[in-house]
């Protein structure tokens, strides 16, 4: 194991740990629901991304932890919608039932939509400046609402209708994007980095957010489902368009790791020690999971 793959498992350990603590724990079906979505492992990288860039800045440790708590509880609320059958109808998540099969449709929709508003709530107890606090909120409504992570989806939903790269690269943007930029500048505001490196710290998540997207379309055509935890070949199977399906398998690889070389150019461009975040951007496009 690199000194890089201990790095990410030590953060992995770290919001483990912490989500643990910020979830409900009564034994409800709704609390169950919840632990059962986010606690149910997954690669973490938009906490591990909150966590990558303190190691530029610095905060107070357990804000930090709310922080990429917040985050990936939106992620999961995210996670819980995209599989239900209006959606893209997925029966595995992280090698396991997802929440609508283990549970229901209805107690899946609910528990999304629980984990979302926590997520807020949390962000309202960290200890930064009202004028932080606002920023951080604001970037992460951001992440998710018209303009992010929904508007992504509708796109998807609606992926019939997108016949070029340029389209494709829109809605890849929206859905995944977003949230991976938002983990960025959310950690560069509470840790303190100016408005040129928190600018330079989103470009590299734009060009890291597609990388990651084009790999996870690359993943469900190469990787069975005993590796990559998820239902292979289901983009396929529902015809959605993929770069895969524009572009070709090969081109979609030379693609990703285009991205993946643009994003440690713009690390360049901090006066700080970013090989963590190079070798971050070299894992997402070599990742088969």
């Amino acid at each position: 194991m690199s000194e890089f793959e201990k790095i990410l498992g030590s953060y992995q350990i770290r919001i483990n740990h912490k989500l643990e603590g910020l979830l409900p724990s009564d034994d409800s079906i709704l609390a169950n629901a919840m632990r059962y979505s986010v606690l149910n492992g997954g690669k973490r990288l938009r906490p591990i991304l909150v966590y990558l860039v303190s190691e530029l800045g610095s905060a107070e440790g357990d804000s930090l932890d709310i922080l990429a708590g917040s985050i990936e509880l939106i992620h999961c609320y995210s996670l819980i919608h995209d599989d239900l059958p209006s959606m893209d109808n997925d029966d595995l998540r992280r090698g396991i039932p997802t929440t609508h099969k283990e549970y229901n449709e209805a107690t899946a929709i609910l528990a999304g939509d629980a984990l979302q508003p926590l997520a807020f709530e949390l962000l309202s107890r960290i200890n930064t400046s009202d004028k932080n606090k606002i920023a951080i909120i604001e970037s992460l409504a951001k992440a998710c609402g018209y303009k992010g992570m929904v508007g992504g989806q509708i796109k998807d939903i609606h992926s019939q209708d997108i016949n070029t790269v340029q389209a494709l690269d829109l809605m890849h943007s929206q859905k995944t994007g977003k949230l991976i930029e938002t983990s960025l500048e959310t950690s560069g505001i509470l840790c303190g980095l100016d408005i040129l490196e928190i600018k330079a710290l989103k470009e590299y998540g734009s060009k890291i957010g597609l990388a990651f997207q084009i790999q996870d379309d690359i993943i469900d055509i190469e990787s069975p489902s005993s590796v990559s935890g998820k239902d292979q070949g289901s983009d396929l199977d529902q015809d959605k368009v993929t770069y895969p399906s524009i572009v070709g398998l090969q081109e979609s690889k030379i693609k990703a790791q285009e991205l993946a070389s643009e994003a440690k150019e713009i690390l360049q461009l901090l006066v700080k020690n970013t090989d963590n975040l190079c070798q971050l951007a070299d894992y997402i496009v070599s990742r088969k999971t």
